[in-house]
C-alpha cells in the first residue's frame, strides 16, 4: 500500500487479469517456501510510526502536503488522512547498540519534524487516538490525495454494496456512529515493529508474536477516548477492525482487520495462500513487474492488516527475505517508550520462538485472540490465559514472568547491557506504576474533566519533554 496507483476506476478485466497474476505469484511463492529460497539471516529490526499535525489549540490540520513539502525527507511520508503522517526507521541488526542508535535516529528526525511544523504554524504528535479529533473531521476532503487512497476507499464501498460502515464500540461508555467512507481507518494511529528472521524459524517468530499481542497490547495501551467517549483501554483496537469491515459483523468473509483465523503450521505461505483463497481484490493495479518480485502478492497483501502480517522483501541483490509485521501497539507516548516497547518484544519473541516446546501448543489460538481483546479492553487491568493453564493477572504476568525472560532473550541476542537496563528499567516502571498511556490520560480528566482539547494539550506538553510516560505527572 505504499506505492501510488494509476488508476481509481477498474474494469472487471482488470480484476480477472490481477487474479491471473497473484495466484501465479502465490504458486511461485509457495515454490520458493518449499525450496529454502529465502534469504537467511540473524534477526533483523525495522520501525514505522505513524504521527498526528495539529494544531495550537490540539486539533487536527490537514496539511500534511505542505508540510512534507517543506520537510523534504525520504523516511516520513504520507498517510491515509491529510491530518497524519508516517516515519520509518532503518532496519538494524539486533544487537549492541541497536536500541539506543534507532532512538537517537527516530528523535533526529522527529526533531526536524518539529521544526518544520513549527515553522508551519503546526505541531507533531504521537497518540494512538488523537483525543479532540472530532467525527466530523473524517471525511473524504480530508483524504490524502493519492490515488491509492481515493481507489481503497471506491472499492470498500463496492463490496459493501454502498452499505455505511457502523462503528459500535461499548467500553467504559458506548460509542456508535455511522460513516460513509473510510476514514475511520485514520483515527487509529500505530508504532509497527518489522522483525526480520530466519525463515527455518519464521513460523515460531510468527506465532510467538500472536502470543505476545496481548501482553504487547495492555503495557503499552494509548487510546482511551474517541470522540469525547472513554472505551477501552487501547480503542484502537476494535476501531481498526470495525473500520474497513466489508461484511456484516456475522458475514461470511474474513475480516480485513484480525489476529487472523489459525497460528501458522508448516510456512507463512499458508497467509498468503489464505489471501489468495478468501479476500477479493480491492485494488486490482496490473504492474509490469515479472513475477519474482511478487508486486500482484505484495499488494494484496497490503490491504489485509493481520494485527501480525507476514511480509516478503527483497535485499540489494534481489534475495528475498521473511519480515513479521507487529501492528498491535499504539503510537507514542513518547520515542523513549516506544523503544522500550520494541525492546519488550525483541527479547521475548526471541525467547519464545526458540523455546525447546513450542508456546503455541499450550495456548489454544482462540484463546490467544481472546487474550488481546482482554488486553485491549482492559490493559495492564486485564486478565488472560497463560501457556500454563493459569488465569494470571497482567501485571502479575509482566513483572514476574515476562520481563526477566525478555531480559534473557535480549543478553541472548547481545543488546548493550546499558541498553537492556535502560529499556526494560522503562517497562518495570511503567507496569509497576500502572500508568501507560491509557491510565494518564484517564488520570487527567478525572482531576481536570473531559475537556478534550485540554487533555491533547497536556499531551503534547509532556511528549516534548521526552521522558517515558510513567514520569508524567
Amino acid at each position: 500500500m505504499g506505492d501510488e496507483i494509476d488508476t481509481i476506476h477498474f474494469t472487471k478485466s482488470d480484476f480477472e487479469e490481477f487474479h491471473r497474476r497473484l495466484a501465479g505469484e502465490t504458486a511461485l511463492l509457495g515454490r520458493w517456501f518449499d525450496g529454502g529460497r529465502f534469504e537467511e539471516t540473524e534477526p533483523i529490526g525495522g520501525f514505522e510510526v505513524e504521527a498526528w499535525l495539529v494544531d495550537r489549540a490540539g486539533l487536527p490540520v490537514p496539511r500534511n502536503e505542505e508540510f512534507l513539502q517543506h520537510l523534504d525527507h525520504p523516511l516520513v511520508v504520507p498517510e491515509l488522512a491529510r491530518f497524519n503522517v508516517e516515519l520509518n526507521a532503518a532496519a538494524v541488526r539486533l544487537r549492541g547498540d541497536a536500541l539506543s542508535a534507532t532512538q537517537r535516529g527516530i528523535e533526529e528526525t522527529w526533531r526536524r519534524c518539529g521544526e518544520v511544523a513549527g515553522e508551519l504554524g503546526m505541531e507533531a504528535m504521537l497518540v494512538g487516538i488523537l483525543p479532540s479529533l472530532r467525527d466530523s473531521e473524517l471525511t473524504l476532503e480530508n483524504l490524502s490525495p493519492m490515488k491509492r487512497y481515493r481507489a481503497l476507499n471506491e472499492q470498500v464501498f463496492r463490496l459493501r454494496r454502498g452499505k455505511p460502515i457502523t462503528l459500535d464500540i461499548e467500553g467504559r461508555e458506548h460509542l456508535r456512529a455511522i460513516h460513509h467512507d473510510v476514514m475511520l481507518e485514520a483515527a487509529a494511529t500505530s508504532f509497527q515493529i518489522h522483525l526480520q528472521v530466519s525463515p527455518a524459524k519464521a513460523v515460531r517468530y510468527y506465532n510467538a508474536s500472536v502470543i505476545l499481542s496481548a501482553p504487547m497490547v495492555a503495557m503499552s495501551a494509548n487510546s482511551p477516548f474517541l470522540f469525547g467517549r472513554d472505551l477501552w483501554d487501547e480503542t484502537r483496537i476494535p476501531l481498526f477492525e470495525q473500520a474497513v469491515r466489508l461484511a456484516p459483523l456475522d458475514g461470511p468473509e474474513p475480516n480485513r482487520v484480525t489476529l487472523g483465523t489459525d497460528y501458522a503450521r508448516a510456512s507463512l505461505h499458508e497467509f498468503f495462500a489464505e489471501n489468495l483463497a478468501s479476500y477479493p481484490v480491492l485494488l486490482p493495479t496490473l504492474m509490469d513487474e515479472p513475477p519474482e518480485r511478487l508486486a500482484h502478492v505484495r499488494l494484496l497483501n497490503g490491504t489485509i492488516w493481520r494485527w501480525n502480517r507476514p511480509l516478503i522483501g527483497f535485499n540489494e541483490q534481489g534475495v528475498p527475505h521473511v519480515r513479521i509485521e507487529h501492528r498491535v501497539m499504539p503510537a507514542g507516548p513518547s520515542i523513549a517508550d516506544m523503544i522500550a516497547n520494541a525492546a519488550l518484544y525483541f527479547g521475548l519473541a526471541e525467547m519464545l520462538a526458540n523455546a525447546p516446546a513450542a508456546p503455541e501448543a499450550a495456548l489454544p489460538f482462540a484463546q490467544a485472540q481472546a487474550n488481546l481483546y482482554a488486553a485491549a479492553r482492559d490493559g495492564l487491568g486485564a486478565q488472560i490465559a497463560w501457556l500454563d493453564g493459569r488465569t494470571v493477572a497482567m501485571r502479575e504476568l509482566l513483572l514476574r514472568e515476562l520481563l526477566p525472560l525478555a531480559r534473557r532473550g535480549l543478553e541472548k541476542l547481545e543488546f548493550d547491557r546499558e541498553d537492556i537496563a535502560r529499556y526494560l528499567g522503562i517497562i518495570e516502571s511503567r507496569v509497576a506504576s500502572g500508568q501507560n498511556g491509557a491510565a494518564w490520560q484517564r488520570a487527567h480528566v478525572a482531576r481536570h474533566g473531559a475537556d478534550m482539547q485540554a487533555l491533547t494539550c497536556a499531551y503534547r506538553e509532556h511528549q516534548r519533554s521526552g521522558a517515558p510516560v510513567h514520569e508524567w505527572t
